[in-house]
């Protein structure tokens, strides 16, 4: 396995890749109707009716994963599925061969809530041993390491909005340590329930009731808050493979200060971009892109821009692709992390449109990418803060 050494004199640091891209997002199943759809500009966030008793009013706005997968299996199972299904196919295609011990990591927060849902209210906590058997959150693991004949370690890891990039550190982690030979992160959040979505809008942070480039528009004027959205993004990570980009470092901290509002001062904020840089070994100065959380809420913009006039002065440019995707919660860093992977791989950055004024460094729609290197942060709900720097394969 190929190792550089690590800049700490702490030991070997794996040369970890990112070699395949599975994708199930409000655009379709499959990457390609993922990346087609980010390039287009157009949003996956569109009218839904059905909304009148739990939101007081018949349409809200979201992108919803369709229920296309595998017959028997729900929304949630056959995206996860899916989503891992063409991220290991991608690899393989891409010349990576599986080593004696993969892994796998889910990152995900509300897990099979349709399921859960119907198992209370639809069936009053009665169903059969299978049916109970797939609300839990190991059997679509299960399913997926039988199917590939795959046996490393397998868990599932949470930090909010900022799970993806947490799952993928957790994943370098365990390639750096020997651990497993190779890794397929999966984030999946299939939650966008009206009653979810009523409670974020009560929180003061989703808006779900006009257009998203009308309502969520990051680091630009007039901005609202997020937009509701689902996804399921897979990554096979490893050392091997033609890979998208590397993951050459990262870091996370947490605020400790309030279950949604971030932390005033920016102190753990900054520390986790600061450790990010410090374990890649690169100088702020380096950065060409940051790959922004950029939710379209005040706090959450103000934050990343605050961070990218302070600490990335020479960056080209900030985006953000929540207006297209929505805001897909667990799977958030995720999705935006695949559409990084398909910028190194075609030179074309998916920003959102600017729509109106805004922060001078913002990307305006497709953009030619300059070579270099990539920060990806997360701010999620309860103070997560996970930061990965990405750079050129």
């Amino acid at each position: 396995m190929p190792t550089t050494i690590d800049a700490t004199g702490g030991g070997t640091r794996t040369r970890v890749g990112i070699c395949g891209v599975g994708a199930v997002s409000g655009y379709g199943w499959g990457r390609k109707r993922l990346w087609d759809g980010l390039v287009s500009g157009e949003s996956a966030v569109v009218p839904r009716s059905g909304y009148e008793r739990v939101l007081g009013h018949d349409v809200a706005y979201a992108a919803l994963v369709s229920d296309e997968g595998p017959d028997g299996m729900s929304r949630f199972a056959g995206a996860l599925t899916g989503a891992v299904d063409e991220a290991v196919q991608d690899a393989l295609d891409r010349g990576w061969r599986p080593g004696p011990n993969v892994g796998l990591i889910h990152a995900v927060v509300l897990g099979e809530v349709d399921g859960w849902h119907d198992f209370w209210t639809v069936n009053g906590g009665h169903v059969r041993r299978r049916q109970y058997l797939s609300l839990m959150p190991s059997t679509p693991l299960v399913a997926v390491m039988q199917q590939h004949d795959f046996h490393g370690p397998t868990m599932a890891v949470t930090a909010m909005c900022a799970s993806g990039n947490a799952a993928a550190l957790t994943a370098k982690l365990w390639l750096d340590a020997g651990v497993a030979s190779d890794v397929v992160v999966v984030a999946t959040d299939i939650s966008a329930r009206p009653e979810n979505m009523r409670a974020f809008v009560e929180l003061g942070a989703a808006v779900v009731d006009a257009p998203a480039l009308d309502v969520c528009r990051p680091f630009q004027e007039g901005s609202r808050g997020f937009i509701g959205g689902e996804a399921s993004i897979a990554f096979v990570m490893s050392s091997g493979g033609a890979p998208y980009l590397r993951l050459a470092g990262g870091a996370m901290t947490n605020d400790g200060f309030h279950p949604i509002a971030i932390q005033p001062d920016l102190t753990q904020v900054r520390r986790a971009f600061d450790g990010a840089l410090t374990d890649a070994g690169v100088s702020p100065l380096d950065v060409v892109y940051v790959n922004a959380h950029g939710t379209g809420t005040a706090q959450c913009d103000a934050a990343e821009a605050h961070i990218l006039d302070t600490v990335f002065t020479e960056a080209v440019g900030i985006y953000s692709t929540k207006p297209l995707t929505g805001h897909c919660q667990a799977a958030s860093s995720a999705i935006e992390l695949a559409a990084t992977c398909m910028a190194y791989e075609t030179g074309i950055i998916p920003a959102s449109p600017r729509v109106a004024p805004g922060h001078p460094r913002l990307l305006d729609g497709p953009t030619l990418r300059q070579p270099g290197i990539t920060v990806k942060s997360s701010i999620g709900m309860g103070g997560h803060n996970a930061v990965v720097v990405l750079t050129e394969p």
